[in-house]
């Protein structure tokens, strides 16, 4: 019911990413591991994100099933409802990111 993330390339999500403000740009090796590491841990973070919505999911057909509790789909759906809350969150801030870079002068 809940598809996985098949077409995002998550070697290409930190492409392109140069040190911060005050500290030298990483070499291209570390650059690349830099942005191997923030592709890693935005596709986990989605991963974990699906996985939580799916949980919630599942317990809400076995409630309607009654094969569980309320208790444990309350539980299942206010956590999928935090996951899905902090990855909007985190897309929004990339999203804001990219337009304020879009809009600096070259």
């Amino acid at each position: 019911m809940i598809g996985g993330l098949s077409g995002i390339n998550p070697a290409t999500l930190g492409s392109g990413l140069g040190g911060g403000l005050g500290t030298p740009a990483p070499s291209a090796a570390g650059a690349a591991d830099a942005a191997g590491s923030f592709a890693t841990l935005l596709s986990r973070a989605a991963e974990q994100t699906i996985d939580s919505l799916s949980t919630a999911e599942q317990a809400s057909v076995q409630a309607m099933q009654g094969q569980t509790d309320t208790r444990t789909v309350v539980d299942a759906v206010m956590n999928a409802e935090q996951s899905l809350q902090a990855a909007i969150a985190i897309r929004d801030k990339i999203v804001a990111a990219y337009l304020e870079v879009s809009r600096m002068a070259i």
